[in-house]
């Protein structure tokens, strides 16, 4: 072990988490509705499969595009051979125009201030190189992704300090909670650099209201610290109320071309709202020229290919076909939502009400057998084993009460949902359930607060070596 670096042998990757855990237990048996019926069924995927028609479609009409021509000439040669770290000025174009589309016009997005990179991974990552030091720290409302403990710590040396939200709002981000997570830094001698967000929220589903988001506007700029807002999900908004980019709220505030503005950052990509994570396209939108320039630099550790972008820049440049897409995407994604979240309200199981997103954020909390962390994981064991369902615990996003859980969607077919539905039902219905005392189940689903444990929210700063704090 002595020969290899601190930081292959170090555990704060967070393979281990019970979020990538499910997954290597789909891996080893996938349901298959002909070749393997009694797999595990993949609902730990946050993965948009409902258009890929749409996309098809386009494809087949634009056979150009896909065969990388220009008036009838390969352009194959010119894509194969080396193109700088700037990227296509034709895709960056169809890109930030894109973007503005998607919320609504109501703000426009400069092409000279996008970075591309090879997804939103690489931009979250990206943007912790340029705003972070080893050691300092990114506040982050609970829940939140699993995998910002790896995207954003393990090679920056970054640290997340939990802004503690709860169901008794809606797992809304108050004041005091902001405040609290700033001062727990604080006591772990921890500066803080700034604040993360994903908007709509992975895993909850929901969008960021106006308000929050001048909270946090203000917040930042009382502590001179950086707002990151992830908006990757910002085209799967499928009910009111609708996207509020924080843009939006940087023009409506006249605080464009000021200091505070310069230290807003957005990620996006075309991961969820197109369904494409395997072409990894993200980018970075910045007002800081030092931002934009040191990221483009550091873009060329993850490039996307000039085939991709050539491809992608033919396929947005079509308003016609995006403005359908937007559209029915969208319609596509409430009615696998809601298909969803009545066949869970049939089974007695209640969902976080939202109206963006690949999941749902579910409350299992009557299902627990005690209200701890240990009974979570417990479900959880059941759910993936013997109910067959890869579903990822509330733990594993760090969610501060035991027995929510995400469940994605988009990623099957409505005969697959069905058939994980009715899985749940026999579990739900099953001999276990009896066993569970009335008294016991009222007050696991009255029960609004519960202390935090210790190893959910164990920062990865006590498992580093003293040179690397």
């Amino acid at each position: 072990m002595g020969i290899l670096s601190r930081k292959v042998t170090c555990n704060t990757h967070g393979q281990d988490s019970s979020y990538f855990l499910g997954w290597e237990e789909y891996e080893k048996n996938p349901y298959d509705e002909v070749k393997n019926p009694n797999g595990i069924i993949q609902m730990g995927l946050a993965e948009n499969q409902l258009s890929f028609d749409l996309i098809e479609s386009w494809l087949a009409k634009n056979p150009e595009a896909a065969n990388f021509e220009r008036e009838g000439q390969s352009i194959f040669r010119e894509l194969a051979l080396f193109q700088d770290y700037h990227g296509l000025p034709s895709f960056k174009n169809a890109m930030a125009d894109f973007i503005s589309e998607n919320r609504g016009n109501r703000v426009s997005f400069d092409p000279k201030k996008l970075v591309l990179t090879a997804g939103a991974t690489s931009a979250n990552e990206t943007l912790m190189f340029c705003l972070a030091d080893p050691g300092d720290a990114f506040l982050l409302p609970t829940p939140y992704y699993p995998g910002f403990d790896r995207d954003l710590k393990w090679r920056t040396g970054v640290e997340i300090v939990p802004i503690q939200c709860t169901s008794a709002n809606g797992f809304r981000i108050t004041k005091s909670a902001l405040e609290e997570a700033y001062k727990q830094a604080q006591k772990l001698n921890l500066k803080v650099k700034g604040v993360l967000i994903t908007n709509p929220s992975n895993p909850l589903g929901t969008t960021t209201t106006r308000t929050e988001l001048n909270r946090l506007l203000d917040f930042v700029s009382r502590k001179n610290i950086h707002l990151i807002s992830d908006e990757i999900y910002s085209g799967t908004v499928f009910t009111s109320p609708g996207f509020i980019s924080v843009m939006e709220v940087l023009k409506e505030k006249k605080l464009e071309n000021t200091d505070v503005s310069k230290r807003v950052h957005i990620v996006y990509s075309l991961s969820k709202d197109l369904g494409l994570p395997g072409f990894r396209v993200g980018v970075i939108y910045s007002n800081d020229d030092l931002v934009v320039s040191a990221a483009t630099k550091m873009s060329s550790f993850g490039l996307i290919s000039s085939q991709t972008q050539y491809l992608l820049s033919a396929l947005l440049s079509d308003k016609n076909f995006t403005k359908n897409y937007l559209k029915e995407n969208q319609i596509r994604l409430k009615n696998r939502h809601d298909k969803l979240v009545s066949g869970l309200e049939a089974l007695g199981i209640e969902c976080l009400k939202s109206n963006a997103g690949l999941f749902c954020w579910v409350d299992m909390r009557h299902l627990l057998s005690s209200n701890t962390f240990e009974a979570e994981i417990e479900l959880w064991k059941k759910i993936v084993y013997e109910v067959k369902l890869n579903i990822s615990p509330g733990s594993s996003c760090h969610c501060n009460e035991p027995g929510w859980f995400r469940l994605c969607f988009a990623n099957m077919s409505e005969e697959t949902l069905k058939v994980a539905l009715n899985r749940l039902k026999m579990f739900v219905d099953g001999p276990s359930s009896t066993t569970r005392s009335q008294s016991e189940h009222q007050r696991l689903k009255t029960l609004r607060k519960m202390k935090v444990s210790n190893w959910v929210f164990r920062l990865s700063f006590q498992d580093r070596e003293p040179e690397e704090r």
